[in-house]
């Protein structure tokens, strides 16, 4: 064990105490919900008041999360997006999590925008309201107005969040660490790689000026677009804990009571945001990963792109506009990985089980020990029940969470950017069916697959590829000589050694030598007893009997090593 991670973990024994004892509580409920007891369970009780005994395991988790504050507040939510590794009903549980921060006061606030932009309030700012329009776990937003008579909303982060954050990350690094070494039924789960993504996922967010260069890219993406708007930035009053963006004034999808009393088209709107999305990913390889009703905004007919051509009078669009707060979680995809999922799609499409089942092992880490033949079964089951619904009918997060399921099953680990992909789809038809229960995103997808096609037999697409295989070629054949050289030398100077490893082979011997042991202490007390061998007691050999009790711990003990390998290994 490397001293580092005890010295991450000892540095912060307080809080460590804190972790383990919030997790400890939770925990209790697995074996004590068993107990009738009214008086035991009325005890255990989360820190909202839920009774802890009466809830799911994984509803558990979520509260524990939640009590034990920002930073694990949004690891549950880096960790809802890898429904690969913690399986569909845990990864579902914890995309309800959400945070409601108490707001810094007043003069707090104002002193880090002085901080952060060189001059004080006053100056920037015609006005500026001291009371946050909300306020979430890294920032709160502040209702403002510029010289020019615009109005804006300044998200200004939290003083100290930042620290405490990578004080928490330090501690949660080290026990992934303990737990992957110490615990073989958690290593399925990949702690220390979870966090490590984790960690790239929230330095990011707490880096406003990403999340303005997102908006700027996301704007640009989509300029010539009327139906879809993304708020304006304002480069000069943006720094890394502070960004200034134009205020939005519409309604928020998860006001569907407000929506319907507007008289707007839920099933358009559906349409136009989900369509949004699918350009994102499919047409940009960039896209908005956080599709949650209250990061969409209706914005009535309006207001008009720079630059685009109106689609109703007097520079109006036709049709509610999709707007789209909250840009600090996005996702990109290169083309292999793009490729991989429009096969994955038209693969599933045209009922090929095979193709899918390959795909799957091409995408994700595949373990040594994987069963091909029963994921071949399983994923044809798959392909069975879902390719055969029509499209309109077509349940696409049903499909995905079942495909996960099965990818979870066999302890297959996507890459981060396949499974938040993933994940955003499942929460984007979620969304859409929350605006029109009979939404079909499938349907929408349908379009796309022809777009699909064509692009494999772009000759642009496979002249990138002839690029990149000369590439691998060029630097392999650059190498091989060179190596070729070297084990020739080794070899005429007989220096050349052959090391085989196999993983499990000291384990294997050491219950060999065991056994071994254990065989022989037992004839060899047998021979002690059978031979009266002294001091006799009531007829019993004394060594012999003291041989048998050693043969029988050394027997037991090597049955309990098995056991618990076999058990660490996912096998029963």
């Amino acid at each position: 064990m490397r001293l580092s991670v005890l010295t991450r973990v000892e540095r912060n024994a307080r809080r460590v105490t804190e972790i383990v004892s919030v997790l400890s509580r939770y925990g209790l409920a697995d074996w004590l919900a068993g107990l009738n007891y009214e008086w035991l369970q009325g005890r255990l009780v989360s820190y909202n008041g839920e009774r802890l005994g009466k809830l799911t395991h994984e509803a558990r988790i979520r509260l524990a999360l939640t009590e034990l504050g920002t930073t694990f507040i949004k690891l549950g939510q880096i960790i809802s997006t890898r429904a690969d590794i913690v399986g569909p009903e845990l990864a579902e549980e914890l995309g309800q999590l959400r945070s409601n921060t108490p707001p810094d006061p007043p003069e707090t606030v104002r002193g880090m925008i002085v901080s952060e932009l060189g001059k004080p309030v006053e100056v920037l700012f015609a006005e500026f309201d001291d009371h946050p329009l909300a306020s979430a776990s890294i920032g709160q937003v502040h209702r403002a107005r510029l010289a020019s008579n615009q109005e804006v909303v300044v998200k200004v982060q939290h003083t100290g969040i930042e620290q405490k954050i990578i004080e928490d990350l330090n501690i949660t690094a080290g026990l992934a660490e303990l737990l992957q070494k110490h615990v073989p039924r958690l290593r399925p789960y990949q702690p220390v790689a979870t966090v490590r993504e984790f960690r790239r996922v929230l330095l990011n967010e707490l880096n406003f000026a990403l999340e303005r260069r997102n908006l700027e890219e996301l704007a640009k993406n989509f300029a010539k677009d009327p139906g879809v708007h993304f708020p304006a930035v304002f480069p000069d009053l943006c720094s890394r804990r502070v960004l200034t963006m134009e205020k939005l004034n519409g309604i928020s999808a998860e006001n569907v009571e407000a929506l319907h009393q507007a008289k707007v088209d839920l099933d358009e709107l559906a349409r136009r945001g989900a369509n949004m999305y699918l350009e994102m990913i499919f047409r940009d390889g960039f896209y908005h990963a956080d599709p949650h009703p209250g990061n969409l905004m209706m914005l009535p007919g309006g207001p008009p792109h720079p630059g685009a051509l109106p689609l109703g009078g007097e520079g109006r669009v036709r049709g509610p506009v999709v707007a789209v707060l909250d840009c600090g979680m996005v996702g990109r995809i290169d083309d292999r990985l793009r490729e991989e999922i429009e096969g994955l799609l038209l693969a599933v499409a045209q009922k090929d089980a095979r193709e899918v089942a390959d795909v799957v092992k091409r995408l994700g880490s595949v373990p040594p020990n994987l069963d091909h033949d029963a994921l071949q079964a399983d994923v044809s089951a798959f392909v069975d029940e879902y390719g055969s619904q029509s499209l309109r009918d077509f349940d696409l997060s049903g499909a995905l969470n079942r495909m996960f399921e099965i990818i979870h099953q066999y302890q297959i680990v996507l890459p981060p950017a396949c499974s938040m992909l993933l994940k955003t789809l499942v929460v984007l038809e979620g969304t859409s069916r929350g605006l029109n229960p009979s939404f079909s995103l499938a349907e929408l997808i349908e379009p796309f697959e022809a777009k699909m096609t064509g692009r494999r037999f772009q000759p642009a697409r496979w002249l990138a590829k002839l690029q990149r295989a000369y590439r691998d070629w060029d630097r392999l054949l650059e190498v091989v000589p060179r190596d070729l050289a070297e084990i020739l030398r080794a070899i005429r100077s007989g220096s050349l050694t052959i090391r085989q490893e196999h993983p499990r082979l000291e384990a294997a011997i050491n219950r060999l030598v065991l056994g071994i042991l254990t065989a022989g202490l037992l004839l060899a007390s047998a021979e002690l007893w059978s031979r009266d061998a002294l001091p006799v007691v009531a007829g019993i050999s004394i060594p012999g009997l003291v041989g048998y009790l050693a043969a029988l711990a050394l027997g037991f003990k090597m049955l309990l090593t098995i056991r618990k390998e076999r058990r660490g290994s996912g096998k029963s």
